[in-house]
């Protein structure tokens, strides 16, 4: 069993898609092992995405996810991080496959309503990032 990191990202909470998203993620077998809506802080935001200082999209990048709430969720099923990228699609919602999250839902390649982990590393510090132990089951 393996679990990756999701946020379903303020532009798709504000048009208020999460139930379609939330419902497409459980159609695809993952198992929701955690999950809570926030309000990110400017500085919460940086460093999350920390890794991303140095680019030229950095600072739009924070100021989108703190400007409305979010939903963060750790999913759980075998091969979860593929599995869940495929699911999402391409970053780019004009190159996203038909059916995904981000070609179905998403506004553009900034407002893309989700994220998801990429590697087992990026899972390991993103959901201790948002989740304690206690709140996974």
């Amino acid at each position: 069993m393996e679990r990756t990191f999701a946020i379903i990202k303020p532009d798709a909470v504000e048009r208020k898609l999460a139930g379609k998203i939330l419902a497409r993620i459980e159609e695809k077998g993952f198992t929701i092992a955690g999950m809570k809506k926030i309000q990110l802080t400017r500085k919460q935001a940086e460093g999350f995405y920390y890794v991303h200082n140095e680019r030229p999209f950095f600072n739009d990048l924070c100021a989108f996810m703190s400007r409305s709430p979010v939903i963060v969720l750790c999913l759980e099923k075998e091969n979860a991080i593929a599995d869940w990228r495929t699911l999402m699609g391409a970053t780019n919602p004009a190159n996203a496959e038909p059916g995904t999250i981000r070609k179905d839902f998403a506004v553009n390649i900034e407002e893309n309503s989700s994220h998801g982990s990429d590697a087992p590393e990026t899972a390991a510090f993103e959901i201790p990032y948002f989740f304690s132990a206690l709140e996974l089951v």
